[in-house]
């Protein structure tokens, strides 16, 4: 926002920049914006109404998705008024976001009396660390892009290994009630999720691709990985607490 004054007449105005109709972008950041607020509501609500064991990944679902909520805010502003990718904001989300969807394969097996060690619960936790923060220090130059690249990767791959083949893995694959919403939650960390790796690729590594396409790629995949990762929660709340 900026102040321009009126000589002649000594009044000050503030003069803001408004969503063009023609920014499909920032259009994008608001629909998302929006459509996380509606989910946090939803999923708050629909938290009263499942089985007590089931209520803290509904809060954590609900967290997950007020936080991007107050993020997208302040993202689509600054992409309005800079016209440029909200990289800090966007990471600041992911950092916080994205560990607490981890925790949620973590809180749906405990809710199902699955058998998982807390080791687990700190393998995915660190993962998802190591690949936040090894792509934000990347793609703000505090270390070279590849590096990032590499350190992002890794966090990823021990994510994906806990949640195919590891502890995780195993105990999901023992327990009916919440093996089908943990198959589709791990789909959407290995495809929803490559994205992002694909964006780093060709948006900085490679530069073929340019900051509007990078971030309307971006909103939408945080649009299906968040708001749809929480539904499928949902739903296996539901089912469960109507079946005990």
């Amino acid at each position: 926002m900026r102040i321009s004054q009126l000589s002649k007449q000594g009044v000050f105005f503030m003069d803001h920049s408004f969503l063009s109709g023609s920014d499909f972008v920032g259009i994008t950041f608001w629909i998302v914006s929006i459509a996380m607020w509606a989910a946090t509501i939803f999923f708050f609500y629909e938290g009263m109404r499942v089985s007590g064991k089931w209520r803290t990944s509904m809060v954590v679902a609900g967290l997950i998705t007020f936080i991007a909520a107050v993020h997208y805010m302040y993202m689509r502003e600054y992409w309005v008024e800079m016209g440029e990718s909200p990289v800090v904001y966007r990471y600041i989300d992911w950092v916080l976001t994205v560990p607490l969807q981890m925790v949620e394969f973590y809180l749906i097996l405990i809710a199902a009396g699955a058998a998982v060690s807390g080791g687990s619960f700190w393998r995915l936790l660190v993962g998802t660390l190591v690949m936040v923060v090894g792509g934000y220090l990347g793609e703000a130059g505090m270390i070279p892009v590849l590096l990032g690249f590499i350190i992002g990767m890794i966090g990823w791959a021990v994510i994906i290994w806990e949640i195919f083949r590891g502890e995780a893995s195993q105990a999901a694959s023992s327990n009916q009630s919440v093996s089908a919403a943990f198959n589709a939650m791990r789909l959407i960390v290995l495809v929803g999720w490559a994205i992002y790796p694909l964006g780093y690729v060709f948006g900085l590594m490679m530069e073929t691709v340019d900051i509007n396409t990078l971030n309307w790629v971006y909103n939408l995949a945080d649009f299906v990985n968040k708001i749809l990762f929480g539904l499928i929660i949902w739903n296996a709340a539901v089912k469960d607490s109507a079946s005990a």
